[in-house]
């Protein structure tokens, strides 16, 4: 699913996001969401959210439950 996009977003999903010290060479992270930090509605670059490890970076990839 696409993690640009808010609605698509929701506590408690797996996704895979890029943290700020990777964007430069795409390297990415698991975990699962524990608060979205964006409030638009969409971000080209994906979604800003916490991971429950505390980790902030932005969704690439989401996995369905």
């Amino acid at each position: 699913m696409n993690g640009g996009q808010r609605s698509n977003i929701k506590p408690g999903l797996e996704v895979d996001i890029v943290l700020k010290q990777d964007q430069r060479t795409g390297k990415l992270t698991r975990g699962v969401v524990k608060d979205i930090l964006t409030n638009s509605p969409s971000h080209p670059h994906g979604i800003k959210v916490r991971l429950q490890d505390g980790q902030v970076g932005r969704v690439k990839h989401i996995y369905e439950p």
